[in-house]
């Protein structure tokens, strides 16, 4: 079983990977998923990320098909009581308007919760940030659910620096939630989106950071090597700015370190972000069961500083 992690002051403590959902209902279906899910909780895996946008972006389907899947789970397996369950709102068009208005939140809450089968949403992201809307008027939208117990955390996901610094400043001198996990974009080769003031913030006010695309979508598996890779998969066309860029010296260097730990790629991007500073868990997702032990295996690999620090050096 895993060493679990603090997730910031947000009073949860969390498994050293966060299963990521959005393939749930899309490129995984049901019996799969079930499967998938039942491993990440038998392993000890504590939190499931999702989002009511998910998969909206498939031909035929409407958004709630992960969430769908993630509840007809919980409800068939009785493991409700064992993980913690993130989901998203803020990228669904829906009831109640676009993005963060306080009713559109008020109502894509209830239809996570009800797809969900759930009575508490543990920790509920704000998927973006929202200027059309002040600032004070979502985070009261969000104490609503708070103080009715439909939601136990608030987060947010890709938020600048300012911006959060600004909920949080408002968040103390109003009287309204805290922001208490952050859900930024950050890997070995995508580190400008976290790094740096964001970093420092979260830091400071404790936190709790679960990053997304720890594998680059795929690129720091060491499936993009060169441009004849690039037609591997539908990502090919988003791999070949990061073989132009860093990507190819980040490869070596993980290579270098594959060779000394016997580790694969993938669980060599988790473990280098999990050990920087202020992460809690990154966040990656699975295909299959084989798949998943894989990514699991990286909660157990702790990189040397020499290594961590030659990582490092190679995507900067």
């Amino acid at each position: 079983m895993p060493h679990l992690r603090p997730l910031g002051a947000s009073g949860l403590d969390i498994s050293p990977l966060v299963l990521g959902g959005n393939v749930f209902g899309w490129t995984v279906d049901k019996a799969r998923g079930f499967r998938i899910l039942d491993r990440f909780a038998e392993r000890g895996g504590v939190m499931i990320d999702t989002a009511d946008v998910y998969s909206a972006w498939v031909s035929g389907h409407s958004g709630g098909e992960s969430e769908s899947l993630i509840g007809e789970w919980l409800r068939t397996s009785g493991k409700r009581d064992q993980v913690l369950i993130a989901t998203k709102v803020g990228m669904l068009p829906g009831d109640g308007g676009e993005k963060l208005a306080p009713a559109r939140i008020a109502a894509a809450a209830e239809a996570s919760l009800r797809r969900l089968g759930v009575e508490t949403i543990d920790v509920y992201f704000a998927h973006q940030d929202d200027e059309s809307v002040p600032q004070e008027e979502y985070l009261a939208a969000f104490g609503t659910l708070l103080d009715a117990g439909k939601i136990r955390v608030l987060g947010a996901s890709n938020f600048h620096a300012m911006r959060l610094k600004s909920a949080l400043d408002i968040a103390a001198r109003e009287g309204l939630p805290h922001i208490r996990v952050l859900q930024p974009e950050y890997n070995l080769v995508r580190r400008h989106k976290f790094e740096g003031e964001l970093q420092d913030l979260c830091i400071t006010q404790n936190i709790g950071v679960v990053p997304y695309y720890g594998l680059a979508s795929g690129f720091l598996t060491g499936k993009y090597r060169s441009e004849a890779d690039l037609g591997k998969s539908v990502r090919g066309a988003g791999m070949a700015k990061l073989l132009a860029g860093r990507g190819g010296p980040v490869l070596a260097a993980m290579d270098a370190v594959a060779a000394e730990t016997g580790a694969s790629l993938a669980q060599i991007a988790l473990a280098w972000v999990t050990a920087q500073d202020g992460i809690t868990a990154p966040i990656a997702s699975a295909t299959s069961v084989e798949q998943l032990d894989e990514l699991i295996g990286a909660w157990d690999l702790e990189l040397s500083r020499d290594q961590l620090d030659r990582l490092t050096a190679a995507g900067a």
